[in-house]
């Protein structure tokens, strides 16, 4: 099912991406001195591509949600791979402290000199 939903949100994806890169700037873009922008229902056509990008905007939305909602529930492959990540991370022994192990609160001994083997 998440996959499911995840390749519907991919589809989407790229389809709002199509519609912005099909629709003219705000500004006219190229046609700003054309005059005859609203020939031939060019309005009309922003207006349904505009429309469209927040129609599939409230998709992607919906869709992100729903994906997180039903990858939670259902305990699918993502929260398999979490719990096998925490169950190794429980498993493994916790690093001591700096220093060395400390016992009773008294610090660790410090460790013997070096021996100086130079001949004098």
């Amino acid at each position: 099912m998440v996959t499911l939903l995840i390749i519907l949100l991919i589809i989407v994806c790229i389809a709002l991406g199509l519609f912005v890169l099909v629709q003219n700037p705000k500004g006219g873009g190229l046609a700003a001195g054309a005059g005859s922008s609203n020939m031939f229902g060019v309005q009309r056509t922003g207006d349904v591509l505009e429309k469209g990008s927040w129609i599939l905007l409230t998709l992607i939305v919906v869709l992100t949600l729903g994906i997180t909602t039903v990858a939670k529930t259902s305990g699918g492959a993502a929260a398999v791979g979490n719990s096998a990540i925490q169950e190794r991370l429980d498993k493994t022994p916790s690093p001591s402290p700096i220093g060395g192990a400390l016992n009773n609160n008294k610090p660790a001994a410090a460790p013997a000199p070096a021996k100086d083997t130079t001949k004098k």
